[in-house]
């Protein structure tokens, strides 16, 4: 079968090998990958790749071997799935736990948009509690956890102000639900009563400042590439008593989680926002174009299997 591999070179991150396919443990079922999505992070991993990485995480497609042990869907279910990793490829082994049934009125181009930004949004709000009327600014609001946490947001009741950098992508965050969205974390008119930051660098300094005293700080990303300073004493001029807590998503099982996000897209709840959809033999300009910021939500990618 083929699949990419990274190359370690940037201007063409993957290529294209042929490699034997890949025997399910006796907990995870054969899936024919007709779709999948890359992740901004995973770009950056794929800059100097450890040996043995095998990309993708986000994947859609048909379970063709069921799990041995009699757990997950049958022989031609259509399924979203959250592997480990090795989903850039035409099969992919996905523990059943990972796995969520797809009806027919989704897509394999939309649910492989959900994973990896759908569960990090579905949890980073459910660790924050109740949204009902509360005020909440969201940074880096235009990549693919943006997008889905300004729908939840909005939905949940909270008044949400949201940090994007154009004018077209702020039009959509406006659609989805944001109240308000400006340009640059100065300009947002505080105080939160939370806040979520995914860009880290001088924007969370900047962020901590907006948050009401006693309010809480969610630093879920670092997509700025630039570590964070903090002072002890502008923060001691700030707010007082902000909480600041590290999150991340990860911790099976997905399944359940990305049984939810199907479910809304289902009942036209929660929109999946894809910028580009491309064979996926445009993998490697795609991936330069996710690193550079220009696609604006996801990317998703097709194999050509789709029924």
């Amino acid at each position: 079968m083929r699949r990419l591999i990274p190359t370690g070179e940037a201007p063409r991150p993957v290529e294209f090998t042929d490699v034997p396919q890949p025997v399910p443990d006796a907990d995870e079922a054969l899936i024919k990958v007709e779709a999948f999505a890359p992740n901004r992070g995973e770009t950056f991993l794929l800059e100097r790749p450890a040996p043995g990485l095998l990309p993708g995480k986000d994947i859609a497609g048909l379970v063709v071997q069921a799990a041995a042990d009699g757990s997950g869907p049958g022989v031609g279910t259509r399924v979203a799935g959250h592997p480990p990793q090795g989903g850039w490829a035409e099969y992919a082994a996905v523990p059943t736990h990972s796995l969520a049934v797809l009806p027919d009125g989704i897509d394999s181009a939309r649910a492989a948009a959900l994973p990896l930004a759908g569960i990090t949004a579905l949890r980073l709000l459910r660790t924050v509690g109740s949204l009902a009327g509360r005020r909440v600014l969201l940074t880096g609001a235009s990549g693919g956890v943006g997008h889905y946490v300004t729908e939840l947001a909005a939905a949940a009741g909270a008044a949400l102000t949201v940090v994007t950098a154009t004018p077209a992508r702020a039009e959509r965050l406006a659609e989805l639900g944001a109240a308000e969205v400006v340009h640059e974390v100065v300009a947002a008119r505080g105080p939160f009563d939370v806040v979520l930051d995914s860009t880290g660098g001088p924007e969370l300094s900047a962020a901590v400042s907006k948050v009401r005293p006693g309010g809480l700080l969610v630093w879920f990303g670092q997509a700025s590439r630039t570590p964070v300073t903090l002072d002890f004493f502008d923060l001691l001029g700030g707010p007082a008593g902000v909480t600041i807590r590290h999150f991340h998503y990860a911790g099976a099982p997905y399944g359940p989680d990305l049984a939810t996000l199907v479910r809304l897209v289902e009942q036209g709840r929660l929109h999946p926002e894809i910028d580009r959809v491309a064979d996926w033999s445009e993998t490697a300009d795609t991936l330069v174009d996710l690193r550079e910021r220009r696609v604006r939500g996801k990317a998703v990618l097709t194999t050509g299997a789709a029924r």
